[in-house]
Formats: structure tokens, C-alpha cells, sequence
């Protein structure tokens, strides 16, 4: 099972993405979560602390690692072919509700070409985790789809476009759908957020109808999910959330269409 979180920021897909991985690894399933956003805290919401999560030193700038996979003695050219399964063993991070957790860092596009190591080995990872890891893996990204890129995008099973009723996050969706369904995505769901009424559930609702998108449900606004948040402290220790609890529907309902 391979699943992207996507959407605007500050409409809530890292807690999305870490509830999905929560709810993923409580079915037994062995679970890998990517931190993929260039201000990462998906750490934060899989349990570990402010300085566990500091401590994480990003592929993208793990020196010692990039130059392992990439360099090539006495030359200025670097490796294009290399292997990666060793790194999900050696650098992802256990948290405490059993997802192992890799934080990418900033990165280009999968499908940008860039000559670059770092890119390199973060491309070849995405792909390894995505194409080849036989594991439930959820992908926490930034707004679009350009991580992924057309050589593996078949292979995702589902990308969830996070929104609220604010009509600002619902045309960045719209526009990740066009922009997935280039890519060759064949699964392409909206994830309504922070729902507080059926005038906010009817927003969503009326937009995804009038341009053709697909709706997987909806999350309702939660005051001990902002609670959590203020304190500093993991929703997902909240067992009670109705957030939680809603996002673990989404999982089932995921898995249902992909079973």
C-alpha cells in the first residue's frame, strides 16, 4: 500500500499522513513514512520529541551517505546506478507507535534531471520505497506532485489532496489533480479537513462535483488535535480524537479500494 499526502499548506496533511501511518502500522502492516516537505514535523506527529526530531539529519544533507552511494574515486563524475535498500535500514528512525520514519529534505523534482548527488540518492530512495519496498508506505509532501515524477507515479496506489473549505486550498487541489493525472496517477482522492459544519462539507463538495473530483471523506475539526498542537505534544497519544478516529476510517476505506 503506497500513499502520497499532497495539499496547501496549513490545511493539515502531516497529520493526515502521520494518522494514516499510525492507523497502517496498528493493522500489523509493516509501515515507512517519508517526510518529504521541505519544513519537515512529521517526526513530531509520529511521537518522538522536539530534540529526537533535531537530531534527524536529512538524506538530502547526510554528507558521508551521498558521497558512499555516488562518488566515484578520482573522477569529478558521479554514480548514477547505485542500491538503497541498505538506507531504509541504516537511516530510518523508529518512532514510538512502530513507523519507521526517513526524512528526505529539500529536493527537486524526481523527474527534473538535476545532476546533482544528493538529488540523486533521494530519487533513487523515493523510487526504491515506492516502487520496490514491500511495506505500507505513506509519503508526506509538499503542494504538488513533482517528487514523484512520471517514472513512478504508476506505482503510488493512491495520492490524498488535503483541503478545507477555504476556496484558496481547493484550487491548489484542483490544480494537483491536473498536474497527477499528467503524471499518470490513476487514483487522485480529496480529503476534506477541519470540517466544521455542513456549510464547510458543502463547499468542498460542490467544487470537487463541478470539476470532476473525487472525494475519499471527510475530517472533522478537532479541539484536542489544536490542543496537542499547543502543548506541543502528538494528536495521535489522543485516542478518543475524532480526527483520529475519522482519518482511521479513511485508512480502511483506502485499503478496501486497493484490496
Amino acid at each position: 500500500m503506497k500513499v502520497a499526502v499532497s495539499g496547501k499548506g496549513g490545511v493539515g496533511k502531516t497529520l493526515i499522513a502521520g494518522a494514516l501511518a499510525y492507523s497502517f502500522a496498528n493493522k500489523g502492516l509493516k509501515t515507512i513514512a517519508i517526510d518529504a516537505d521541505p519544513s519537515p514535523n512529521l517526526a513530531l506527529t509520529l511521537g518522538l520529541s522536539f530534540e529526537e526530531a533535531r537530531e534527524i539529519v536529512p538524506i538530502s544533507e547526510n554528507k558521508e551517505l551521498v558521497k558512499s552511494k555516488t562518488s566515484i574515486a578520482s573522477s569529478d563524475v558521479f554514480r548514477l546506478s547505485f542500491t538503497v535498500d541498505d538506507v531504509v535500514r541504516d537511516f530510518s528512525v523508529k518512532t514510538p507507535f512502530n513507523v519507521n520514519l526517513i526524512v528526505m529534505g529539500t529536493v527537486k523534482s524526481m523527474g527534473s534531471g538535476c545532476a546533482c548527488p544528493a538529488n540523486a540518492v533521494v530519487r533513487a530512495l523515493l523510487r526504491h520505497l515506492v516502487v520496490e519496498r514491500d511495506a505500507a508506505v505513506v509519503l508526506d509532501m509538499e503542494a504538488g506532485i513533482e517528487h514523484i515524477g512520471r517514472a513512478t507515479a504508476q506505482h503510488v496506489d493512491a495520492m490524498l489532496v488535503v483541503v478545507d473549505a477555504n476556496m484558496k486550498s481547493l484550487e491548489i487541489a484542483n490544480r494537483i489533480h491536473e498536474l497527477g493525472s499528467k503524471a499518470g496517477l490513476s487514483q487522485i482522492l480529496l480529503v476534506g479537513n477541519k470540517i466544521e459544519n455542513a456549510k464547510h462539507k458543502q463547499a468542498i463538495e460542490s467544487f470537487a462535483e463541478k470539476n470532476g473530483l473525487q472525494i475519499l471523506g471527510f475530517v472533522p475539526f478537532d479541539q484536542e488535535i489544536a490542543e496537542a498542537d499547543m502543548r506541543g505534544e502528538t494528536p495521535l497519544l489522543h485516542g478518543k480524537s475524532k480526527a483520529v478516529r475519522a482519518i482511521g476510517e479513511l485508512c480502511n476505506v483506502i485499503m478496501a479500494k486497493n484490496t
